[in-house]
């Protein structure tokens, strides 16, 4: 598993450099990736659609991604009762707030500029890359899915995962659909997001392993 988790942090990271830096260099320039699927949005939003894309865009922003925080620390510190669960939560919820200001960082440093104003569906502000929803939804998705593993059975996990991944998804999707962000934006999100996951995954395993090394086997 330390090997999966260290590949995973590699290649994400790695990615995002990537991306990151080619943004620079374009000055924000969106690729013809961006362009179709800003184009194809603007023609394919009934009604319905735009407003199931508003509700669900809404989730990813506000106090869901924190509660989720909370709630992953809460549950992962269950085994040792109060007292593991009020650092266990603040510890989830200091990772947000810290990959939130990691972001930030990132969005003046690239200062890439949004799609027009007239082609937002729903109301936005800041730059662009990378997208605030989709970091925030996937790194709150990615904490509770951390929580649960270690505590559900391993087949309710697997369908708690599934269900946290495609909000995360979805949240991310809705920003290029209604408008308010290129979809290399909420690329962008996801690689940033899954980075931050995967280090702190790695830094956990190795503070466990301090505190409850595994002996050898003879």
């Amino acid at each position: 598993m330390k090997r999966l988790e260290l590949t995973v942090l590699c290649l994400c990271a790695a990615l995002f450099t990537l991306l990151a830096l080619t943004l620079a260099h374009r000055h924000g320039a969106p690729f013809a990736l961006d362009r179709t699927a800003h184009a194809w949005s603007l023609h394919h939003r009934p009604g319905l659609l735009r407003g199931l894309a508003r509700a669900v865009t809404a989730t990813g922003t506000g106090p869901i991604p924190y509660l989720c925080a909370l709630a992953a620390g809460f549950i992962a510190g269950h085994s040792q009762g109060m007292r593991g669960r009020l650092p266990a939560s603040a510890a989830a919820l200091g990772f947000l707030v810290a990959g939130q200001a990691l972001r930030y960082g990132v969005l003046h440093i690239i200062a890439r500029p949004r799609p027009p104003v007239a082609d937002w569906a729903a109301p936005a502000s800041g730059y662009a890359f990378p997208s605030g929803h989709t970091t925030t939804s996937a790194l709150a998705a990615g904490l509770l899915a951390w929580a649960l593993l270690r505590t559900l059975r391993p087949a309710r996990a697997r369908v708690a995962v599934v269900l946290l991944t495609c909000w995360a998804l979805a949240v991310g999707a809705s920003r290029v659909y209604l408008g308010m962000h290129w979809a290399t934006d909420v690329l962008g999100g996801w690689l940033f997001a899954l980075t931050l996951l995967a280090l702190g995954t790695v830094l956990i395993h190795r503070k466990e392993n301090v505190l409850y090394p595994v002996a050898p086997v003879a």
